[in-house]
């Protein structure tokens, strides 16, 4: 039957959840990239969801960078936010990997969804030895090794992910963005890995550079995937 009443009398069009994005720049745990913060945030608003910039500390030991996010996810669900994801560059990348998926992210402090860019994922291969020196040591045991390392802590339960990386990344071999979308692949959880033929580490949104500078249209078509998933299923 159709409907004659005016278009602002009728019941709305259903419309994806707003998302609220926690943005973490990387620096090795050691500082924070700027053009990775606030101008990340930028773009996500302009893609109509809400960001804000988490700035971690720094040079400080496993679980300190870990619980700091952790308290921004659920500062987000505590100021009404129904939706919340993660969006992290290299070691950012690493510890928003780790606040999804470490033991004990439920409730408040589960996010949504992850987004990792030329993440640092595994502290038990010999790169990224500047993160890993950071955060827990080079001489750290094998058994905090394996649990700070994202590809260990994936589990079916584990939130829809998209990674990105650059083949040719000599700060950050790609080689941990395929460790990653393996453990993904294995268990069953909904993820997206895109290698980009090059561009140096770092790009943050990669605007000019080359193949990388893709990654934004991707990622903006994929959270828009993911939203509407979710308007589905309710």
């Amino acid at each position: 039957m159709t409907d004659h009443r005016p278009a602002d009398a009728r019941s709305p069009e259903p419309t994806a959840r707003p998302l609220h994005v926690l943005v973490l720049p990387g620096g090795g745990y050691q500082h924070l990239a700027d053009h990775e913060g606030e101008p990340v945030a930028e773009w996500l608003r302009s893609l109509g969801h809400s960001a804000e910039v988490v700035r971690y500390p720094l040079d400080t030991r496993h679980p300190g960078p870990l619980e700091r996010v952790r308290e921004a996810v659920r500062a987000a669900r505590s100021a009404g936010h129904e939706r919340v994801g993660l969006l992290g560059f290299s070691a950012g990348g690493h510890a928003a990997g780790l606040a999804a998926l470490a033991p004990g992210a439920t409730g408040e402090a589960r996010v949504d969804l992850v987004v990792l860019a030329y993440p640092v994922v595994s502290m038990r291969t010999p790169t990224h030895g500047g993160s890993r020196a950071a955060l827990i040591g080079l001489d750290a045991a094998d058994a905090l090794r394996a649990a700070t390392s994202l590809d260990a802590l994936v589990t079916r339960d584990s939130p829809p992910t998209f990674v990105w990386h650059t083949a040719d990344d000599e700060t950050v071999p790609v080689e941990h963005a395929y460790l990653m979308g393996a453990a993904l692949a294995e268990v069953g959880v909904p993820h997206a890995l895109h290698v980009y033929a090059s561009g140096r580490h770092g790009l943050g949104l990669a605007e000019g550079a080359g193949p990388a500078a893709a990654w934004t249209r991707d990622c903006a078509e994929w959270l828009d995937d993911q939203l509407g998933r979710s308007m589905q299923t309710g």
